[in-house]
């Protein structure tokens, strides 16, 4: 009897306060009325985060085994954009996943059938991502992400949890949620582009994270689907630089203005590749039918040389200098003010290191008592053949290469096929 009269309670208490009833629907019942399938069904993996990306992929490694990477795009969601270009509610799906992670006691990475499929790049997993704090339910990533509107649908019918995932889709349309809601992203910056020098976004980063920017420089090096921009700032004598990621989509005539050797105006957003470990530019683009579009690329001039700053390791590690900051005058070290820009060390010694697969190398090196640590593209010897850190080890070289960080520790990498001279 105590228990019809409990269950009439509440029915009254949920038509008296549909609100709260929505509320309960609609943030967490979905994500919770599925549980990961039973042994044997699907393949499935105890794992914590190495990196995060963005909204829909993460880095994982393996709970049993650290040493194995997972790089996992998460099944049937497709978050906005917070990486290579910066779309509304896009940084709003990368926090969700973050602190949905960063907060849970264990995350279970299931696969939708037996096997570990691949994504069209072919070097991420599909997943669905489960996690669960202390004494709670699991809880499936996806669905979350779905249902709180930070998603759109990726193939979200044709899957293990389609029909969950439908619901979430249509929860979040019902309650104008996220990219539902037809409101703007209070995270997202829709002004014009901000007009600044290099050595004022490389002191206030952290200000400008979001921002469309517009700056000049010149384009130094290009790799890996970024070119590096840098500037010499006459009133210090220091030389401010920063990566442009300009990814697979930019027109031909984006990439001919990136060319290396041309003072550009560069107008993108700014952010911080948590992958890299480094601060970007991001979301250049080109329109040739309005090539004075004042948020295009654009070219100035040509025929400019990097700077290849003379320095040595201890200076560059070591090294200070008193600046306008973000809170005042602050110090800051110039190894985080050269990032990105173009540096020569002259009577580097290799000690040791490694060569990766495809043959670029990490070297540990020494520079007058000072360890330095470079990382290389694929290079040859004077004959042809690839080179390789035994090869290497004892060698006196010169080097120029881009400042940049790697695991709590200045790196230079070597970009070019001269960027190492042996002596």
């Amino acid at each position: 009897m105590r228990v019809q009269l409990l269950s009439l309670f509440l029915a009254v208490l949920l038509l008296l306060a549909p609100g709260w009833a929505e509320q309960a629907a609609g943030e967490g019942n979905l994500a919770v009325s599925i549980s990961p399938a039973s042994q044997g069904e699907t393949l499935q993996l105890s794992v914590r985060v190495k990196t995060f990306i963005d909204g829909d992929t993460t880095h994982f490694v393996s709970v049993d085994d650290p040493g194995q990477v997972l790089k996992a795009r998460y099944l049937a969601v497709d978050t906005p954009e917070s990486t290579g270009k910066i779309e509304p509610w896009g940084k709003a799906a990368s926090l969700f996943t973050r602190q949905r992670l960063e907060n849970a006691s264990h995350i279970l990475l299931e696969s939708d059938d037996g096997s570990w499929n691949l994504d069209s790049s072919g070097e991420r997993i599909l997943v669905w991502v489960w996690y669960r704090e202390d004494g709670g339910p699991w809880r499936n990533l996806n669905v979350e992400l779905l249902q709180m509107g930070l998603a759109i649908a990726y193939s979200s019918a044709n899957n293990r949890y389609g029909e969950t995932c439908m619901a979430a889709i249509r929860q979040a349309r019902d309650l104008k949620k996220g990219v539902y809601s037809g409101e703007k992203d209070p995270d997202f910056y829709y002004g014009d582009a901000v007009e600044m020098t290099l050595k004022e976004l490389r002191t206030h980063l952290r200000s400008y994270e979001g921002i469309q920017v517009a700056f000049e420089g010149v384009v130094t090096v290009n790799h890996d689907n970024s070119v590096f921009v840098e500037e010499l700032d006459a009133e210090t004598g220091l030389v401010f630089g920063i990566p442009v990621y300009y990814g697979y989509h930019l027109s031909g005539g984006g990439l001919e203005i990136l060319r290396v050797g041309n003072r550009v105006r560069i107008v993108g957003k700014v952010q911080y590749y948590e992958a890299g470990d480094a601060w970007q530019v991001s979301g250049v683009t080109y329109r040739m039918m309005k090539p004075k579009d004042p948020n295009n690329l654009q070219k100035i001039s040509e025929g400019h040389a990097p700077q290849w700053t003379v320095t040595d390791a201890k200076t560059l590690q070591e090294g200070t200098v008193l600046l306008p900051g973000e809170e005042g005058m602050e110090e800051f070290s110039l190894a985080f003010l050269a990032e990105g820009t173009t540096v020569t060390l002259e009577d580097v010694t290799v000690q040791g290191g490694y060569t990766s697969q495809n043959g670029a190398m990490t070297l540990f090196c020494t520079q007058g008592g000072t360890a330095v640590q470079l990382r290389t593209i694929p290079l040859k010897d004077e004959s042809g053949q690839p080179l390789t850190h035994e090869a290497l080890r004892g060698r006196v070289a010169r080097v120029r290469g881009i400042v940049g960080h790697y695991n709590n520790e200045t790196q230079i990498e070597v970009l070019t096929p001269d960027g190492l001279a042996l002596r």
